[in-house]
């Protein structure tokens, strides 16, 4: 299930990808200004390099210096065509820029709620190979004809009781049928991938053993296929990744929501079959928390890094990682805007997310300047926090 914590890392992601755009659309700009001021080789005037030269290097620097203010611009006495390069080259650079955020923040949405349709797949995968077997055996039945042969527990997986209280689950059907969910596509590699991976596992020669297995049974040997074999298996992982390209930071959570629907169909007296597993308790209000986080960055992120440079003036550069950035940057947006979350847990988040996505110094930095971030914004009543957000996990 998607928890916060997930969101905030998927959200960093994405933060950092957009970040890395918009050095991208910055050279890009700069490119277009220097183009500008290249000699015109279709012109029988002479061409003053030199000048040319000059002209590009001011505008850069014009551009640099007005990418996010336009006052400067305004007031220098810099040649008409150098304002008029120098406008035309901030404008492209904010409108694709633009266009890369519109497109981070949709791809992050997708690509969280694209999950069922993964954990869907998963299920399928057992499905087929469950449906493969019957078949097979139905072969060396006819093959077989009046002489009777010993299929010893053959059929155990085409009988499992589990994946047959969720074929037959309405909601399932109709969860595969919204979701678009089919291996229609795969059908040679399927029969492949249960002769080469599923039957020679240990998992499976071990439920062949079983004489009538309960339906516990069935549940552990296909929850055991699921975790141990198509979740671990490289050709299995390739055929998820080509479906997900954030399939890396959703295989966690795809696995985890399989092996529910599993549990569910094994415990039906207990569990309604009738409702599968969401992607979070309360998907609108984490989608909504998802979408702030990382929209509310990036409109603050200019005042979030004056006040990391504040603080860091007499730090070796090398020391600040330009995930550290992003990382306070998150953190400080989420401490001034969402009141009902405590400054410490905010903190604690995003020191767990330094562990794993940033350099091994990141942990103490990142606490530390944290700490002092979020002092100086309570005090100054920037940090107003309301509710649930009182509690402090001092």
């Amino acid at each position: 299930m998607l928890n916060r914590r997930i969101l905030r890392v998927k959200a960093f992601q994405n933060l950092y990808a957009f970040e890395q755009c918009k050095g991208s659309n910055i050279n890009i700009a700069r490119d277009f200004i220097r183009e500008s001021f290249l000699p015109d080789l279709n012109s029988m005037e002479i061409q003053d390099k030199p000048a040319l030269i000059k002209d590009s290097d001011e505008a850069v620097k014009l551009f640099d210096q007005n990418l996010e203010n336009e006052s400067i611009l305004k007031s220098s006495t810099a040649k008409p065509k150098i304002k008029q390069v120098v406008l035309e080259a901030i404008r492209q650079f904010h409108a694709a820029t633009e266009k890369d955020r519109q497109f981070m923040l949709k791809n992050m949405i997708v690509s969280a709620e694209r999950i069922p349709h993964l954990y869907l797949l998963a299920i399928e995968l057992l499905q087929a190979f469950a449906k493969h077997v019957e078949k097979e055996i139905e072969k060396k039945k006819k093959l077989a004809g009046d002489n009777p042969i010993a299929f010893a527990n053959e059929m155990n997986l085409a009988k499992n009781q589990v994946l047959k209280n969720i074929r037959e689950s309405a909601t399932y059907r109709a969860a595969l049928a919204r979701n678009n969910v089919n291996l229609d596509d795969i059908e040679l590699e399927l029969k492949e991938w249960f002769r080469d991976y599923i039957k020679t596992s240990e998992t499976y020669q071990e439920y062949l053993l079983l004489v009538n297995p309960s339906i516990d049974q069935d549940y552990e040997a296909a929850d055991d296929l699921l975790k141990k074999v198509i979740f671990k298996n490289e050709v299995f992982l390739n055929f998820f990744s080509e479906k997900d390209l954030n399939w890396t930071e959703n295989k966690s959570v795809v696995r985890s929501l399989a092996s529910k629907v599993l549990k569910n169909a094994s415990q039906p007296e207990q569990v309604e079959l009738d409702s599968l597993p969401e992607i979070a308790i309360n998907w609108d209000e984490d989608k909504e928390f998802f979408q702030n986080i990382f929209n509310f960055t990036i409109e603050n992120i200019d005042s979030s890094k004056a006040m990391i440079a504040q603080k860091t003036k007499n730090w070796d550069i090398e020391r600040l990682a330009f995930t550290d950035k992003i990382i306070i940057s998150m953190a400080i947006a989420e401490m001034k805007n969402f009141p009902s979350i405590p400054v410490k847990v905010s903190i604690n988040e995003y020191i767990d997310i330094s562990k794993t996505y940033s350099t091994p110094k990141s942990k103490q930095f990142v606490n530390g300047l944290l700490d002092v971030l979020a002092k100086e914004l309570t005090d100054s009543g920037q940090i107003r926090k309301s509710g649930r957000g009182l509690l402090d996990n001092k």
